[in-house]
């Protein structure tokens, strides 16, 4: 079952338990889906809003409590676990508030901030309006790019599957791309230690 069945068969649960996780790609198939007249997208939004948030709370607890040992036993973290407490210490405000948008370290940032020990309430504030300005943009990209792609296509029932499938299938490349660079950059670090 792809992606875009699966959203529909499950509809804002897909979405919430998406956002939850990881996000992106899941919330520009949920704009595309709402411009195509699956969802609503004030609804996608509330939901991708509520899914991101919570999953970054949860990791953020996780850091705060399991903290720089857990980090320390995951050797394939380090290079973004040392990237985004650069970031953190340079612009603490900005990355919390944009870490949504930064791609191939989205994942571990908030993990990274609850171990930098940021106080818990300045972290929900930011975090809050952080998962708001995400879950518009986000939202509204895959909306308007539903709109694009109905300019370029015609007529976009014809289409619809074929693009999502498409789409998932580069936001499926390029996480394996970032992985991927991800773990040669760390192999590459290790052989290179005395």
């Amino acid at each position: 079952m792809d992606l875009h069945q699966l959203m529909i068969d499950y509809g804002y649960w897909a979405l919430l338990i998406g956002t939850f996780l990881e996000g992106e790609t899941v919330l520009v198939i949920a704009g595309f889906l709402a411009y195509s007249g699956y969802f609503q997208l004030p609804w996608v939004i509330v939901t991708a809003f509520a899914g991101t948030f919570a999953g970054d709370q949860s990791f953020f607890y996780l850091g705060r409590y399991k903290g720089i040992a857990f980090l320390e036993k995951r050797p394939l973290w380090h290079s973004k676990t040392d990237k985004v407490f650069d970031l953190l210490l340079r612009h603490p405000i900005k990355i919390v508030l944009g870490f949504r948008f930064l791609y191939g370290i989205r994942n571990v940032t908030p993990f990274v901030i609850g171990a930098s020990r940021m106080h818990p309430g300045k972290f929900f504030l930011l975090n809050g309006l952080g998962a708001a300005l995400w879950a518009v943009a986000i939202g509204y990209l895959g909306f308007e790019f539903g709109d694009v792609a109905k300019a370029m296509l015609g007529e976009i029932k014809h289409y619809e599957t074929h693009f999502l499938l498409g789409l998932t299938a580069v936001g499926g490349l390029l996480f394996w791309r970032s992985t991927h660079l991800a773990k040669r950059v760390r192999e590459s670090e290790i052989k290179s230690r005395p």
